[in-house]
């Protein structure tokens, strides 16, 4: 096989994403055992988990992408934007759909609509993988903001589409990540492990704070920030209740 052949393999979405899915395993699961936030017995865990992954890839997330491809339009940008230089593009696409992203996490919150996203809260534990679960209707209401921002990206070179995608993984890995990281000047920009743990916080003080995703700015301009160094340590997750587990991951 040539370099050319093997490029076109390592890069072709089946490989590349089973690699990503390895590494990350990898990395994210040393960090914790060096410097873990709690205690955490894998084995306990991680069944659950993979199988909790394994429903995201081949069902979740394909089934919610073929409902938001059947009922959602994509808006038009005006030429001026397209002409904007990719990191610019790049760098407003992420402002617009964390921003998206933030009001859609607010309404999986609402009476209404927590039953689509009790899933997400239900481990007991927080890991790298912890942040898994997700239903198809949480995940359709998800992709909205980032279906809508996506035409900032129309014509960015078509390696930016794989790192976006690859990045969004890892960046949802790190902020459910088992470990001991204290950056208060990261956290007045981006959301890190012990900022999104007390969003899983199984005290109802802490429901519905520290809702953003990516930025923190969001939180502090809308009023849901709750500074981890404020939260007494060692707090429970999960939802505090018992639940029926089908409905749970049905989103009912």
């Amino acid at each position: 096989m040539d370099r050319k052949a093997l490029f076109e393999l390592l890069v072709s979405p089946p490989v590349f994403f089973t690699l990503l899915l390895v590494s990350r395993m990898v990395f994210f699961t040393t960090l914790e055992v060096i410097r873990p936030a709690r205690p955490l017995a894998y084995r306990a865990v991680i069944r659950n988990d993979l199988v909790a992954l394994a429903a995201y890839i081949y069902i979740v997330f394909p089934l919610a992408a073929h409902l938001n491809h059947l009922v959602q339009g994509q808006p038009s940008y005006p030429a001026s934007v397209a002409a904007l230089p990719v990191p610019l593009r790049v760098a407003l696409y992420y402002v617009l759909a964390d921003f998206g992203h933030y009001w859609v996490h607010r309404l999986t919150h609402t009476r209404f609509f927590w039953r689509v996203h009790k899933w997400h809260h239900s481990p007991t534990y927080m890991y790298w993988m912890g942040g898994v679960r997700a239903t198809v209707p949480q995940q359709f209401l998800v992709n909205i903001p980032y279906i809508l921002a996506y035409p900032l990206l129309d014509i960015s070179p078509w390696w930016m589409f794989l790192g976006i995608a690859a990045l969004s993984a890892i960046q949802n890995d790190w902020m459910h990540m088992n470990m001991t990281w204290r950056s208060v000047w990261l956290e007045r920009i981006f959301v890190t492990p012990r900022y999104h743990h007390v969003h899983h916080s199984a005290d109802p003080r802490h429901y519905g704070a520290n809702m953003g995703n990516l930025f923190t700015v969001w939180d502090r301009l809308f009023g849901t920030h709750v500074d981890p160094d404020r939260v007494e340590p060692n707090f429970s997750f999960g939802l505090g209740t018992k639940e029926n587990p089908v409905r749970l991951m049905l989103g009912v």
